[in-house]
């Protein structure tokens, strides 16, 4: 199964950020979602973006790379989303996946480690993307 990981990423005082957010019932993790049929791996990142996060407003793309996720039969594609706006620290974003779900978003340094309520398998694809930004 091919999956889509669009990255956002920022800079404070020299130190980068990821974008995470906490899903009610599954912990810290990066946006992510399915691929559909025919559908454009940009394509998908930015609408699962949008879905998830309500990011609408993308400056530019870049096409990071690929993981074999060794936890799952998944493919996880990542690209870089580079936005057009400023983001607040943190804030809460209603989605439809999964019936509804209020999703909390925030930054994370990247180079610093994440809280256990991360599953391993988002642990390792964040510092699959360390490699790659």
């Amino acid at each position: 199964m091919q999956k889509i990981c669009p990255v956002v990423t920022r800079n404070v005082n020299n130190e980068l950020e990821i974008l995470l957010f906490k899903h009610p019932l599954a912990g810290i993790q990066l946006v992510k979602g399915t691929i559909e049929k025919d559908e454009e791996i940009v394509k998908a990142g930015l609408r699962e973006l949008k879905e998830e996060s309500g990011i609408s407003q993308v400056k530019d793309t870049r096409y990071l790379g690929e993981w074999n996720n060794p936890y799952i039969s998944q493919t996880w594609h990542f690209i870089h989303c580079e936005l057009d706006i400023k983001l607040d620290d943190n804030w809460d974003f209603f989605t439809q996946d999964d019936g509804g779900h209020i999703f909390s978003f925030f930054w994370h340094p990247i180079n610093e480690s994440i809280c256990d309520e991360c599953d391993q398998m988002f642990k390792d694809a964040i510092n699959y993307i360390k490699q790659l930004v």
